[in-house]
């Protein structure tokens, strides 16, 4: 859905105008819908509905305390890839007995507290990894649930950083080293194989990749079988898609109709570990036009963001549509919308036809809802920006905007 409508040739979020939220909290500021995320949510639910899931929103993607709430309300688990992400869900309020833990480098510290936990089961990328699980488990004297993340080796057509399913990936094992790994498992007193993962990839708008690595579990599933390990559930990961500019991303539905059937076939619990298709197009960034420099061969649209606020274009030449909050009359022209950041690499879009901006004028970065906030960093000494979250007519700050004393606390001279 779109996160966005225009009212009296103004933007709102929800039935809040965009303006009105940039006058109070200043700019640069990322905003979230609250309605987008739970309508995203619903959409995934109801599309799953026909066999036994769990929605693991992926924290990684945007791990605000008040969206993982709210997801946390409408039923949700979590994958997460860090203590830290753990630590998250639980002060948000999230069942830790819905979480998964994925991620190649799990410390002793991270295992032991999840175990302690009691979360639903770890992803297990490599043998050394199970080794120490089990190790772990058996100085604690419980069981640890486990996946092995099976590397298919299939091509999900994404960018080439965040492919995640081929053999060369540092991600998971190969089909018959993940069937050795199961049989390891299988005589480890306290290890219980009772899941089988994959992630492929983000960012993944068909549905043939999920097909081709599905139909490979299947077989390993049915090897596991012969080999007397039942296994309970069938975790697909995540990676679904979403429109940032002229994709045409596969829905819920049309995903669902080629995995479906397999759960079915297998009778297993189905996990899905969706955040992109979540929050990705639930939120935006906020900036002000600073100047409008006109040079020998560019214009240029210098804003108050910059690529320490959102990376995603200068990290992965990604394209995140720019309009205007309010819209003037005249002929679209070319920009260079740029940040402040001493860095040539600081830019939000190139060669971009936008209607005609002048300074002062406030933008709107789309499709910032994931890998936005999360990615920020303080490059340059800037102060992160504030995330607001809308609820109908109304907004709240969820994260406070930094201040100058955030940045040097607990630094010495």
């Amino acid at each position: 859905m779109n996160v966005l409508n225009i009212k009296n040739n103004e933007l709102y979020c929800e039935e809040v105008s965009l303006s009105s939220i940039a006058e109070e909290v200043g700019t640069p500021a990322y905003v979230y819908s609250q309605k987008a995320l739970t309508e995203r949510y619903n959409e995934l639910d109801r599309a799953f509905s026909s066999v036994e899931h769990m929605i693991c929103y992926s924290v990684k993607v945007n791990s605000n305390l008040s969206v993982l709430k709210i997801l946390s309300d409408e039923g949700a688990g979590f994958d997460v890839v860090s203590g830290g992400e753990l630590f998250r869900v639980a002060q948000a309020g999230g069942d830790l007995s819905k979480v998964v833990f994925a991620g190649v480098g799990k410390t002793y510290t991270e295992i032991q507290e999840a175990i302690k936990q009691n979360i639903a089961f770890f992803t297990v990328e490599s043998i050394p990894e199970l080794e120490r699980i089990s190790t772990i488990a058996e100085q604690m004297e419980q069981t640890a649930r486990i996946a092995v993340r099976v590397n298919p080796d299939v091509d999900p057509c994404t960018h080439r950083y965040i492919t995640t399913g081929r053999l060369e990936n540092k991600f998971g094992l190969d089909v018959e080293a993940a069937y050795e790994a199961y049989l390891k498992a299988k005589e480890m007193p306290c290890i219980d194989p009772v899941a089988i993962q994959m992630h492929i990839g983000s960012q993944i708008v068909q549905t043939k990749p999920y097909e081709e690595a599905v139909q490979r579990l299947v077989f390993l599933v049915k090897k596991l079988r012969a080999a007397e390990i039942y296994l309970k559930i069938l975790d697909i990961g995540g990676g679904f898609g979403i429109l940032y500019e002229n994709e045409k991303p596969a829905s819920a539905e049309e995903f669902a109709a080629k995995i479906v059937p397999v759960v079915k076939e297998l009778e297993l619990k189905l996990y899905l570990e969706p955040g992109r298709f979540i929050a990705g197009n639930s939120g935006v960034l906020l900036t002000t036009v600073q100047y409008v420099k006109k040079g020998p061969e560019k214009r240029f649209a210098i804003v108050d963001a910059g690529m320490n606020d959102l990376i995603r274009p200068s990290l992965y030449g990604a394209f995140h549509n720019i309009t205007p909050v309010v819209e003037r009359n005249g002929e679209k022209k070319l920009y260079d919308v740029v940040g402040p950041i001493c860095e040539s690499g600081d830019f939000f879009a190139k060669d971009r036809y936008l209607l005609p901006v002048v300074q002062g004028d406030i933008l709107v970065i789309n499709s910032a809802g994931a890998y936005g906030f999360v990615m920020s960093s303080n490059y340059n000494t800037r102060p992160r920006p504030p995330e607001i979250l809308v609820s109908k007519d109304r907004f709240k700050v969820i994260r406070k905007r930094e201040g100058y004393e955030d940045l040097i606390r607990g630094e010495n001279e």
